[in-house]
């Protein structure tokens, strides 16, 4: 599956950090509420997280020694294939480009855990996982709560029922070090924006995570949001360009 979408600005991506409501530039006025950079920059975190924790979900299946982390690698792929699933459908009717690789740093949490074997694999696994989830949480509830975008706003709903259910398989482990995993959580980023950042696709072939069999989780229903209209934006018509 491929989806053709408009070229936008590439975003800067600092992490997972706070969104700043007064610095906040609108980049484009779309049908379904303007879109400001943050929004933007949203999309394509939630795109870039499964890009990478899908396949360690897929990892997990296959190395997990434990039931509770095989389970939690269950909710990944499927989680995260349905994310995905709203993250593609949304990115064209706001020309927003997403990524098909993760960041460095993302990929570096990839190889770690392909390296891991055992009971280190476990506990890595449930750490990293964790840290992660912890950290774009914040973000989800801040963009959740100042964007006037629908479609924004959908995604915001769906993410952060997925991020809390991830959270709650990491904690079930049993083997998540919280004095640890929330230092990290909370400290500054220690790498340059250019590790934190995805890079830009270099095709318009779009990667797919493929839902599981046996999906659960549940995409947005866009269709019901564009087909009535909603959003309070600028009227009918394709949103302009942003960026």
């Amino acid at each position: 599956m491929s989806l053709a979408f408009a070229t936008l600005v590439y975003p800067s991506i600092r992490g997972a950090g706070t969104v700043s409501v007064s610095s906040d530039p609108v980049i484009a006025q779309t049908q379904w509420g303007p879109l400001t950079e943050s929004d933007r920059d949203f999309v394509v975190k939630v795109r870039a997280a499964g890009l990478w924790e899908y396949p360690v979900g897929q990892i997990g299946l296959q190395k997990g020694t434990t039931e509770a982390v095989v389970t939690a690698s269950r909710h990944l792929v499927d989680g995260h294939a349905a994310l995905d699933v709203t993250c593609r459908r949304i990115a064209p009717l706001l020309n927003i480009t997403l990524p098909n690789v993760a960041s460095p740093q993302q990929q570096g949490f990839v190889f770690s855990l392909t390296a891991d074997n055992g009971s280190q694999f476990d506990a890595d696994f449930a750490n990293i996982l964790r840290m992660t989830h912890g950290s774009i949480f914040n973000t989800v509830a801040k963009i959740r709560s100042t964007t006037k975008n629908t479609l924004v706003r959908a995604l915001a709903d769906q993410a952060n029922d997925t991020v809390l259910d991830h959270i709650t398989v990491m904690e079930k482990t049993g083997l998540v070090n919280f004095d640890q995993t929330l230092l990290k959580q909370t400290s500054p980023p220690s790498l340059p924006a250019s590790d934190l950042t995805p890079p830009p696709p270099s095709s318009m072939e779009v990667v797919v995570l493929t839902p599981p069999p046996n999906a659960t989780s549940t995409p947005v229903d866009i269709d019901a949001i564009v087909g009535g209209g909603a959003g309070g934006g600028t009227g009918p018509g394709s949103a302009p360009p942003a960026g």
